[in-house]
């Protein structure tokens, strides 16, 4: 199969990827344009994952303030180098963050952040509220909350079939640099 210049165009276009790994995307594929952008992502997360331990100390600091401006929030938003800063991918990626961080009142960057005891209280909690519903259920019941508290694990708002760190995720991917959320903050008047 020929693969046309407006073939590779259009892959490029959808996915970001050098015009050469389009090409041999779609010629490894056949032509077919789901299946080569789906390699074309993987490749982007396995360049992406080689990356990970890199310093990411360029970046924005984004803010959200919602309409009314009794809400609003930040977030730092890390990449490798000042030119991926300044694209407008990695911007729109903190503006919705930030955005996200408004709506969804997070209270912790990621599972891993949140303290032994807050997790040890909370289970108590749910044993107590559950009333012997098993130990199971209560486990079920944690990793739930745990999955509303920690910003990376949320469901994205645009996309609840997602999670948080999946699109940052794909934005590491479409980048080719390591992207990192460093840090948030949400504030609410009266709060």
């Amino acid at each position: 199969m020929t693969i046309t210049t407006e073939a590779v165009k259009e892959l490029r276009a959808r996915t970001g990827a050098g015009v050469m790994d389009c090409r041999r995307a779609l010629e490894e594929t056949g032509g077919n344009f789901d299946r080569a952008a789906e390699i074309l992502r993987m490749k982007g997360l396995a360049a992406a994952a080689k990356r990970a331990g890199r310093t990411t100390s360029e970046g924005v600091i984004e803010a959200y303030i919602h309409p009314g401006s009794r809400l609003g929030a930040l977030v730092e938003l890390n990449c490798e180098t000042d030119f991926v800063a300044h694209t407008e991918e990695f911007k729109k990626l903190a503006r919705e963050l930030a955005m996200q961080v408004a709506a969804a009142s997070p209270r912790y960057l990621s599972k891993a952040d949140v303290p032994s005891e807050a997790l040890a209280e909370r289970r108590a909690e749910l044993a107590r509220e559950s009333d012997g519903a098993g130990a199971a259920e209560v486990e079920r019941l944690l990793a739930q909350w745990l999955d509303e508290v920690s910003l990376l694990d949320q469901p994205y708002i645009r996309d609840a079939g997602r999670r948080v760190s999946d699109v940052v995720a794909d934005t590491t991917a479409r980048v080719g640099e390591h992207v990192q959320v460093r840090r948030f903050a949400r504030f609410k008047l009266g709060e």
